[in-house]
């Protein structure tokens, strides 16, 4: 088929498999995947709190050496993604997201609760047929007790 007749892609379709990243990069957070989540963000750039890390093996570091994981192999939270808002450009295959997030934790002497909130802006591209991150940037506006999630916040305790 040549580029002429192609059907262009279906921006329903594209939106949900958007939407897909967005919410798998919640779960292996949650399952504590840190192999996983460099997989996903491979091609990305990650920007928190520190200075941005790229590619697979750098991000998966950052994860491993920011969050604190128990005996379950979890860092025990739920991350909660909502008003996500996805912006497709079909014809450059680039796509952005805002969307926001709540940072829920429990643990056997810590009683369920929100420890953080904030807001990710993503960038997505596609590539090959599949969309992938290209950028996510995390800002944390609200921050409770992350004393049990992050090892930086649980060395100042």
């Amino acid at each position: 088929m040549s580029a002429s007749t192609r059907t262009p892609a279906d921006p329903t379709s594209s939106d949900r498999a958007i939407e897909n990243l967005i919410a798998r990069y919640a779960e292996l957070v949650d399952d504590g995947d840190f192999a996983g989540l460099g997989a996903l963000l491979a091609d990305a750039t990650f920007t928190g709190s520190g200075e941005p890390v790229s590619g697979r093996d750098a991000i998966e570091k950052m994860f491993r050496d920011t969050l604190i994981v128990y005996a379950d192999g979890t860092p025990r939270t739920q991350h909660v993604t909502t008003n996500v808002a996805v912006e497709v450009d079909e014809q450059a295959g680039t796509a952005v997201a805002r969307s926001y997030v709540t940072v829920l934790q429990a643990l056997p002497d810590l009683p369920l609760q929100p420890i953080a909130g904030g807001r990710y802006h993503d960038r997505f591209e596609r590539r090959d047929g599949q969309w992938r991150f290209v950028e996510r940037r995390v800002r944390i506006n609200l921050v409770g007790d992350v004393s049990r999630h992050l090892r930086q916040a649980a060395a100042q305790r």
